[in-house]
């Protein structure tokens, strides 16, 4: 198995999916912007014309495969020659950095995640997208449409892409009993001290808040993505106090992997195609979804509000979601498909059924990805949130 997602190996602060959901499942519809916040008034598309013969593509690594990474792996070449769109990528490292290429206006399209889809929305980076000139839009999976990470006033402003669940992970062999709950992690009296791992990114306050709404219901914390000073306040502690039993903060999948396998690492958050990797290569783990349930990711292809190849741009969004092309890369990247035709095209036929991809009772239990906001994501007006500034600064002190 490989997964074009983490070979870049920096995801750290930059890969954050975005969403508002959670408990409730990724089914409630999106409503008006946080905290009365409006999205700048962009026209959509109104009709698909020809092709411009170009489309400039910010995407992670593994999105948009050629043939040149691998001969057998390429949803690029065939896109080229049906629609006479020379497909030119520029892959980024970030979210930060998507943002910034963005904005340059010389890109297209990108796969943002969820930091980059909020910014970019209310920034007028993007623009809404008419999904009514992409035909594969419907038969992507109902859990990934008109989310509150995709989407503003019931308008989507992008393409579902595909969904993850950041998981629990032990080594059977070490971890005993199995543990059923993100305590495991933050117990201060933990006997896997010094063993412990952690995804290294600011977004990862929101596990220790989640575990909190779960446990600490006097904080009232009803978004983990939502946190007044209390909240947060709370969260920072608890991280700080977790970060006394952390081993190694990760960021590079093939770093967890091999920490594993040496058993320097027996407990942590984790990715399934992690796990997967880590079994494939002879370590004794499993990766489970916590009784708290969990974080997680789902990415959204965007369209520049200013494209200078807008009709390029649909055609790529329609084929990168198309069931073959969404299949491969969903194999590929490591994830659960956008597109339910997928499942059906997929080479390992266990794929799906692997990374949750029809399960919608299992996705409702992830908290997707999700810029903070001053405006509060969970539709307090009383109060503000801490934003995505203030999570950063306070993982440097988390970290130590």
């Amino acid at each position: 198995m490989r997964s074009g997602r983490i070979v870049v190996a920096a995801l750290a602060a930059g890969v954050l999916t975005l969403a508002g959901c959670g408990g409730d499942g990724g089914t409630t519809p999106a409503g008006s912007g946080p905290g009365g916040l409006k999205a700048p008034k962009i026209d959509k598309l109104a009709s698909l014309g020809a092709g411009e013969g170009a489309v400039n593509v910010v995407s992670w690594a593994g999105y948009v495969e050629d043939g040149s990474t691998d001969k057998a792996v390429d949803w690029v070449t065939g896109f080229e020659k049906e629609t006479g769109c020379q497909v030119n990528n520029k892959i980024a490292g970030t979210s930060d950095e998507m943002v910034t290429l963005m904005k340059t206006g010389e890109y297209d399209v990108v796969s943002a995640s969820g930091d980059a889809s909020l910014r970019l929305i209310y920034g007028g980076d993007v623009a809404p997208v008419n999904t009514d000139l992409i035909g594969n839009y419907k038969d992507v999976f109902d859990g990934l449409k008109n989310q509150k990470w995709n989407s503003v006033d019931g308008q989507p402003y992008g393409v579902p892409h595909g969904r993850g669940a950041n998981l629990l992970m032990y080594r059977t062999d070490n971890v005993t009993p199995a543990p059923t709950s993100w305590s495991a992690v933050f117990d201060p009296a933990s006997p896997y001290k010094g063993k412990i791992t952690a995804y290294d990114s600011p977004i990862y306050i929101a596990d220790a808040a989640l575990y909190l709404m779960k446990t600490k219901p006097d904080l009232k914390i009803t978004n983990p993505y939502a946190l007044d000073d209390t909240q947060f306040q709370a969260a920072v502690d608890l991280l700080k106090q977790q970060n006394e039993l952390i081993g190694e903060y990760w960021s590079d999948y093939t770093k967890e992997v091999q920490a594993f396998k040496a058993g320097n690492s027996v407990l942590g958050t984790t990715w399934q195609v992690i796990a997967n990797l880590s079994k494939a290569d002879g370590a004794p783990v499993e990766a489970i979804l916590p009784s708290e349930g969990a974080t997680g990711w789902s990415d959204t292809w965007m369209v520049a509000a200013k494209a200078k190849h807008p009709n390029c741009a649909y055609l790529w969004m329609n084929h990168i979601i198309s069931p073959k092309a969404n299949a491969g890369v969903a194999e590929w990247f490591g994830e659960a498909p956008a597109n339910k035709l997928s499942c059906a095209q997929t080479g390992d036929k266990n794929h799906c059924a692997t990374f949750h991809a029809e399960d919608e009772k299992y996705f409702e239990q992830v908290w997707y990805w999700t810029t903070p906001l001053a405006q509060c994501v969970d539709g307090r007006t009383d109060v503000t949130c801490k934003d995505y500034a203030a999570w950063t600064q306070a993982w440097t002190t988390i970290k130590g």
